[in-house]
């Protein structure tokens, strides 16, 4: 027993290894990941070159040690190649390299190629580009790249681009994958298999068809079925495009069309396989062609395609019907047909299907006879031809992208000819320089440049010269030539690279060339890529590298795509979008953004969704304090009702609105409210009542839903507004119409529930009784608000964030939101892959940066904001990365573009759910963020911030409701859990904006604020921290307000100068007035404003208010009304280059009014002075606040105090009443500030001063008279100016100084510098 035990275990062990190694070779087989080029012999390696023998191809096994431990070619450049023959074709996966062993010599990047034959070889391509590897940085490290897109083929080489600095290219590699076979029918264009069907007829509502195609020709049918109701499926090629045509069938009176035409793919002739996948069910296709799905619906109503007696393969059937039209029958092969499940090439095979039409069925596939040539714009290929020959015969197929290339240039004794395409067609410049210089230009075709085949002859034998465009003989131009060429012997294609005087005009060519012959002897490039004819620099030789960078399209919303052999753009005039792929909509999204635009009411385009697939269209945008959002319909107020043709009938009115139902819902789940009038007028006629209980009338709405209520009702109820009301004609009814009267009744109302809006229908059905008529009115859609533009979160904290479903954009994405923040950093949001990611940041106060990856490393791009972003204010921020480029935009002026690389990854590939707010707590966004939208979908902060800790819905801040609380012009900002007053730009302090800002000025005292620098024109002062902004320059209207209180005459109180003769300013006179003065050029003298009637000197506080807009001039004193003056027409009204604002005092050097200066700057004002304001400028605030910088400055002594702005301690006037022009209203003045001290008590001194006053005014009287008497009998000249006179500005002044009748007194010190 012990014996049978010790063997038996061994042996189960054995067992059990083998299977898993069975097991394991299976699973691995089934994966498809098996090892297929290690296994494979040394002659299976082959190589452009070696370095010498034991560094030979066969050694490029991955891990083996074997030879010099690796591939070297004899040198280091990129015409090398190492090729692996697999022994049949195989399905590649992945693919591995290592470098040389122990050795310096690796390959950091490469290229891969593929073919089924050893010829005409196909790049691989990912992302759009023929794709670059990157491979290794030492000699032992494998690299292994997992293919996005598998491929099937034979041989593959790979192409070193870039090796190691300190060694040569060193090379060893793997191939992972698995074996693959499948039956092939080589087609020849005549021979077509005939799928019969079991039934004669065959109504399928859902289909698989698969296959396998490889061709050079561009035109041909793959497959066709067709019934005798008129359905059709086809799939062909046309101009090297794959076409499917499906017809389910039309209707009887043809006015729903079924057929369905979708293209995919391009330069499906280039000889290479292409896999097709089409699946059906119903009207709904999915159509794939090589790993690219278009989904798409059919056209018309119908879910069957309905086929009789069979599909073909191959082209059309005998028996096809002539409307199919003269198509051309498939050349090439085909494999792994499929149609819904079964084999046709299995069936070809086993003679199970009808091939009869084929003359000779061969299950092979034929190698390609052509050797194509890919050119870059560096390439050139040199090849000899006869020498001194009278003949120029050369003949080429091309394809490109490129308007314009040489195509082969050959110079002449003398002379040469110049073969190229020039916008699209081909021109020949033929040169002669014997004698004087001649040339002869000949052109043919265009529109050569659209990526097919052309061919190209050009002969020029003798005396002539001929150009042939595609074979057309008939076409064939011609040109004389004065002389008989002789060639010169070489012929340059694609490129020139010899200097002679006689350069082409064109110097390369990007695309394909194939089946060139020179001197009519095809050109054999094989030779020539062996080096044994002629030569070549940068050239692709067997193969054909061109690539349709418009297919798939990636222009969006209709954008025209056009390209290059580098590049691709978009015209996206008249598409209503921008971009480099047309993906920005030019419009806003609602109503509500135009508005706070500063856009006033009209008619506007918006585009709900943004990037999204809806089109922007036309509404009306009515701009109130609402904002509502207006769309019509067409059917007419009051529509008569027209009674069916049996009681049965019921009449349907269908209403059509200006926009698509999308569109439509698109505005209505935006907005905040929707409501839309409806009016249904009836003259005997029910409404929503009839006789077996039944609604008589209903309306349709969204999603085409029946509604039994009417306006003025709700949902569930079915009644209409009176019924509501309970004021209907009839108690018994609740409409109106209901009641059934023979006469008019209406029943309106507005139907508000927005979910159930528009009106798209109308039934109406109680209109075919005798005298029954009925009107119908259903006015437009009026829908308020938007919710989108208001949707926001509230991040309270730094560890704070909302998660939502990954960022859906692959190849473009979008990204726009507004934020505002009193933070200098934060992540706004953040999406992460491995090693993709996408991130939105503040970086900075004043920086937002944009970043991302999509595996070519990371991008970033930034903008900087000239002011502060952490302002509390709302800043706009709109990302885009696209194929094309990525763009970074804030505040819709700064901007920064990227473009992408011109090769690499192109797709963006995340797996983390999107953060926004950051996803941690390190660098969180402490702030709002509104309206965010990503790829046209706006994301509902607000309810995902309902239920997130740390987050608040809405944005916290309280101006909408308190803003006025900040008075005199003071900005309202917001907070997260309130708000205040911002005062900078007034000429208050305080909670609100509401303290005065005043100071007292001793004799002597100035403030000068500059505005101007003196040496030059600009702005001492910008808009910055201070928020004391500058408005300076050439003014046409300006605005000064200020208070005062003084009882100190003359002086000046404010001055502003400019950097000419022009200025302002405002002076207290020696009687206590007011005077106003502008210069402002045009006039002898300055302009006056003369406040006579009124003592402003009297210590009460006085405010003033004035304003100019170019003539007109506004005065307000106190609480009087404001009077208007003008200025002359012949003054300027432009005042220019404003300099300098003074206060108290002027000190200014050059040109002054000498007015000013000699009657009231000196000694300067004495008293105070608050709320000095000029423009946005507060002049004494800045002086006052040495903690905010500022161009102000101070001489002498100036204490803070509001003195001069104290509460008036005088009774309130009349509004009525004009203190200009007392004698107009026939009144005294109210009161005499004589009575009225400061602190607003009488004093015993002003009785005493009166008393002495009038004492004095009694002997000066009789002074008077003795002086007159004596001069009267001296003989001498006397007038009856009075006393007083020569301190006064004119005559009238006089007279008020020292007339009695005078009414107003002034104080003491007053009346004794008068005496």
């Amino acid at each position: 027993m012990r014996r049978t035990g010790g063997l038996g275990m061994p042996l189960i062990l054995w067992i059990w290894s083998v299977y898993l190694h069975l097991s394991g070779a299976r699973s691995a087989s089934q994966r498809c990941e098996e090892v297929l080029a290690s296994p494979l012999p040394y002659s299976a390696f082959t190589s452009s070159s070696v370095l010498a023998a034991e560094f030979g191809a066969g050694y490029a096994k991955l891990n083996r040690r074997v030879g010099n431990g690796g591939w070297s070619p004899s040198d280091s450049d990129r015409y090398h190649w190492l090729q692996v023959d697999l022994r049949a074709k195989k399905q590649i996966i992945a693919i591995a390299t290592q470098g040389r062993y122990s050795s310096s010599d690796w390959t950091k990047q490469y290229k891969l190629l593929y073919s089924d034959t050893g010829s005409n070889w196909k790049p691989y391509r990912q992302d759009g580009n023929i794709w670059t590897f990157s491979g290794n940085w030492n000699s032992e490290r494998a690299v292994r790249h997992e293919l996005q897109h598998p491929f099937l083929a034979r041989y593959v080489r790979f192409i070193p681009l870039d090796w190691s600095e300190e060694g040569w290219i060193g090379l060893r590699v793997e191939l992972y994958g698995c074996a693959y076979w499948a039956d092939v029918i080589s087609f020849d264009g005549q021979g077509v298999i005939s799928y019969r069907f079991r039934q004669k007829k065959m109504k399928v509502l859902k289909d698989v068809i698969s296959l396998k195609f490889k061709t050079s020709k561009g035109d041909g049918v793959l497959l066709h079925g067709e019934g005798q109701q008129g359905d059709y499926i086809t799939l062909e090629l046309h101009r090297a495009k794959l076409l499917l045509q499906i017809n389910l069938g039309s209707n009887q009176y043809g006015s729903i069309q079924g057929h369905t035409s979708v293209s995919s793919g391009s330069l499906l002739d280039d000889d290479h396989w292409h896999s097709v996948l089409i699946e059906r069910y119903r009207r709904s296709v999915n159509f794939t062609l090589d790993q690219h799905t278009q989904s798409f619906r059919t056209n018309g109503e119908f879910d069957h395609l309905d086929l009789d007696y069979e599909i073909t393969f191959g082209g059309m059937p005998v028996s096809a019907k002539p409307s199919s039209g003269g198509k051309e029958n498939y050349i090439g092969c085909m494999e792994a047909i499929y149609y819904n499940g079964d084999n046709i090439t299995n069936f070809a095979r086993r003679k199970k299907v009808d091939t009869s039409s084929f003359h000779n069925l061969t299950f092979t596939c034929s190698e390609s006879q052509t050797f194509p040539a890919f050119f870059n714009s560096t390439s050139s290929l040199q090849l000899p031809g006869r020498t001194d020959a009278d003949t120029v015969s050369v003949k080429l197929q091309f394809r490109t992208w490129n308007p314009s290339g040489l195509l082969f240039f050959t110079p002449l004794m003398p002379g040469g000819v110049e073969v190229s395409l020039v916008e699209g067609k081909v021109t020949v410049h033929i040169y002669i320089t014997m004698g004087k210089n001649t040339r002869v230009d000949i052109s043919s075709g265009s529109g050569l440049n659209d990526g097919q085949w052309h061919s190209v002859h050009f002969l020029a034998l003798e005396s002539i010269a001929m150009l042939t465009i595609n074979g057309d003989e008939m076409s064939t131009v011609r040109a004389a030539l004065p002389i008989q060429i002789r060639t010169g012997g070489d012929y340059f294609f694609g490129g020139y690279f010899p200097r002679t005087d006689l350069s082409p005009s064109q110097r390369s060519f990007q695309g394909c060339m194939q089946l060139i012959h020179v001197d009519d002897q095809l050109v054999d490039l094989r030779s020539v890529e062996h080096g044994i004819l002629g030569s070549f620099e940068n050239v692709s030789l067997d193969m054909c590298a061109i690539i349709d960078r418009c297919v798939p399209n990636h222009c969006e919303h209709g954008g025209k795509c056009s390209q290059t052999g580098d590049m691709f753009k978009c015209a996206c005039d008249g598409t209503g979008y921008s971009g480099a792929t047309c993906h920005n909509s030019v419009y806003e999204q609602s109503c509500e953004e135009y508005k706070h635009l500063g856009r006033g009411s009209g008619t506007y385009w918006i585009d709900p969704d943004g990037s999204g697939p809806l089109e922007p269209f036309k509404v009306a945008c009515n701009m109130t304090d609402k904002v509502w959002t207006t769309i019509v319909n067409d059917l007419p107020a009051q529509s008569s009702v027209t009674a069916g043709s049996s009681p049965e009938d019921k009449t349907v009115l269908t209403l059509n609105y200006s926009m698509s139902a999308e569109q439509v819902n698109a505005v209505t789940s935006s907005a905040e409210l929707c409501e839309q009038h409806v009016a249904y007028t009836c003259y005997k006629s029910h409404l929503l009542h009839s006789p077996d209980g039944s609604p008589s009338t209903w309306w349709v709405g969204r999603g085409n839903e029946k509604h039994f209520y009417w306006g003025g009702s709700g949902p569930g109820v079915q009644k209409c507004a009176c019924g509501i009301e309970r004021n209907c004609t009839d108690p018994k009814y609740y409409c109106n119409c209901d009641a059934d009267l023979r006469q008019w009744k209406e029943d309106a109302g507005l139907l508000m529930y927005k979910d159930h809006l528009p009106v798209s229908q109308v039934v109406v059905g109680d209109t075919h009784r005798s005298g029954s008529e009925a009107k119908l009115t259903v006015g437009p859609l009026r829908c308020q608000g938007d919710r989108h533009y208001w949707n926001a979160a509230s991040f309270n904290t730094p560890a704070s964030y909302l998660h939502f479903p990954t960022i859906q954009g692959k190849t473009s994405a979008d990204i726009s939101f507004y934020f505002k923040t009193s933070s200098s950093h934060g992540v706004f949001l953040e999406n992460l892959g491995n090693p993709d990611f996408i991130r939105l940041e503040l970086k900075s106060s004043t920086v937002v940066s944009f970043s991302f990856d999509v595996g070519n490393g990371p991008v970033e791009l930034t903008v900087r904001s000239s002011t502060p972003l952490n302002d509390d204010q709302w800043h706009r921020v709109e990302a885009e990365r696209n194929i094309n480029e990525a763009v970074l935009r804030l505040d819709k002026m700064h901007r920064e573009v990227r473009p992408a690389p011109p090769q690499g990854h192109t797709r963006l590939q995340l797996f983390s759910q999107l953060f926004v707010g950051a996803s941690g707590g390190q660098r969180g966004f402490l702030g709002c963020i509104r309206s965010l939208k990503i790829n046209g979908v706006t994301l509902d902060l607000e309810e995902r911030a309902k239920v997130t800790p740390g987050v608040k819905p809405g944005c916290s801040g309280q101006c909408t409701s308190y803003g006025m609380q900040c008075q005199n012009g003071g900005k309202c900002i917001e907070k997260y859990n309130g708000y205040s007053c911002d005062c900078g730009l007034t000429a208050f302090d305080g909670l609100f904006c509401n303290d005065d800002v005043g100071g007292y000025f001793e004799s002597g005292t100035l403030v000068r604020y500059d505005l101007m620098s003196e040496s030059s024109s600009f702005p001492a002062v910008k808009e910055g921290g201070s928020g004391v902004l500058s408005t300076v320059g050439n003014l046409t209207r300006e605005e000064l307000s200020f208070s005062f209180s003084t009882s100190h005459t003359p002086s000046v109180l404010i001055y502003i100068s400019s950097k000419t003769q022009d200025y302002m300013a405002v002076v207290m006179r020696h009687n206590g007035s007011l005077q106003i003065r502008y210069n402002l050029g045009g006039l002898r003298e300055p302009f006056t404003i003369s406040l006579n009637n009124r003592n402003m000197a009297n210590g009460q506080p006085h405010n003033v208010n004035i304003t100019r807009h170019d003539r007109l001039i506004q005065l307000q004193m106190d609480h009087y009304p404001t009077v208007s003056y003008t200025l002359p027409e012949a003054s300027d009204i432009v005042f220019n280059l404003v300099k300098t604002i003074f206060l108290g005092k002027v000190f200014e050097t050059g040109q002054i009014d000498p007015v000013l200066i000699e009657r009231y700057n000196t000694p300067g004002f004495v008293g105070c002075l608050s709320r000095v304001q000029f423009n946005r400028i507060a002049p004494l605030k800045a002086a006052l606040r040495t903690g905010i910088p500022s161009t102000a400055s101070v001489q002498g002594v100036l204490v803070e105090s509001n003195c001069g702005a104290s509460p008036l301690t005088v009774p309130p006037m009349s509004a009525a009443f004009d203190p200009w022009h007392p004698d107009s209203a026939g009144a005294q003045f109210p009161f005499n500030d004589e009575r009225v001290s400061r602190d607003g008590v009488n004093r015993n001194s002003a009785i005493i001063g009166g008393i002495i006053a009038v004492v004095i005014f009694t002997i000066l009287c009789t002074l008077v008279f003795l002086v007159r008497h004596m001069f009267r009998h001296k003989g001498s000249y006397h007038t009856n100016e009075a006393k007083g006179a020569e301190s006064a500005d004119c005559a009238d002044e006089a007279i008020i100084v020292n007339d009695p009748a005078f009414t107003e007194t002034i104080d003491e010190s007053k009346k004794e510098w008068f005496i």
